[in-house]
């Protein structure tokens, strides 16, 4: 399996098909894509066969604090590490860019995964949409 990450999500239109197929199709989301999405830097996880299977987005306001976020895997490819392998490839590109630390909205039922990855919750809860996140954060 291999990583890619491209600036842009016109770059990437197997990100969008994998975020509106999860977000959109199965969770409900309203607002999956806004402006963020043609700056940010977009990771693609494509398995062995080539097929794109696991997204995930990166950005950043002051170029010390990178945020990730829609980090998404399709039903098919869950619980075999490709969530973990898209967070790792943003946290190293995070690192290429020169910043110090990331931050991401997590939806609470994904806290755990999160956790185990090193990140820390800070804040309250709050609903995004319908669904409870919570802000988490890790120095890189």
């Amino acid at each position: 399996m291999k990583v890619k990450i491209s600036r842009g999500l016109d770059s990437s239109p197997e990100a969008a098909d994998i975020r509106k197929t999860v977000f959109v199709d199965e969770q409900g989301f309203k607002n999956e894509f806004d402006d963020i999405d043609k700056d940010a830097y977009h990771a693609v996880l494509f398995t062995d066969d080539n097929t794109p299977a696991a997204c995930g987005r990166l950005f950043t306001s002051d170029g010390k604090t990178y945020t990730i976020g829609r980090v998404a895997v399709l039903n098919e490819y869950r619980k075999k590490g490709f969530g973990e392998k898209i967070v790792t490839a943003l946290e190293s590109k995070s690192r290429e860019l020169g910043g110090f630390q990331t931050e991401l909205s997590a939806q609470l039922r994904a806290k755990g995964f999160y956790e185990k990855l090193g990140y820390s919750p800070y804040g309250n809860e709050y609903l995004d949409e319908y669904c409870p996140h919570i802000s988490m954060k890790k120095e890189l």
